[in-house]
């Protein structure tokens, strides 16, 4: 027997002005498997990375914040590691690890950044 789908949605949503947040839009994973979604700041290299989960239906629910000189994430509430978990491949490449999926997982998950003018997101 195939094992569930879940479907992890990625918002893409243009932002005026000079950053612009890029993520890539639909992810699918198999339920036990492990995913991985990235998101790049654009001009944004003195800032966190925010991280949020949305349920459709649901509001946005504060997954997790990371920077690149910290060596953990802060986790909003009911969001923990080992399960979620966020790293950095530059400062500003960002990547939130999902692991043991389940269906409570599927949702749109954003990527969120402050650029000193504006929030810009995705």
């Amino acid at each position: 027997m195939l094992g569930t789908l879940c479907t992890l949605i990625t918002a893409l949503t243009c932002v005026s002005g000079v950053t612009l947040v890029t993520q890539k839009p639909v992810v699918a994973v198999m339920r036990g498997g492990t995913v991985s979604i990235d998101c790049n700041l654009g001009t944004v290299t003195n800032d966190a990375a925010y991280w949020y989960k949305q349920i459709p239906g649901g509001v946005p629910q504060y997954v997790l914040c990371f920077y690149h000189s910290w060596s953990t994430p802060e986790y909003g509430t009911g969001f923990s590691s080992p399960k979620f978990t966020s790293t950095h491949q530059s400062t500003t490449d960002y990547r939130l690890t999902i692991k043991d999926i389940e269906e409570g997982d599927s949702a749109v998950y954003y990527c969120n950044t402050w650029d000193g003018n504006q929030n810009v997101s995705q």
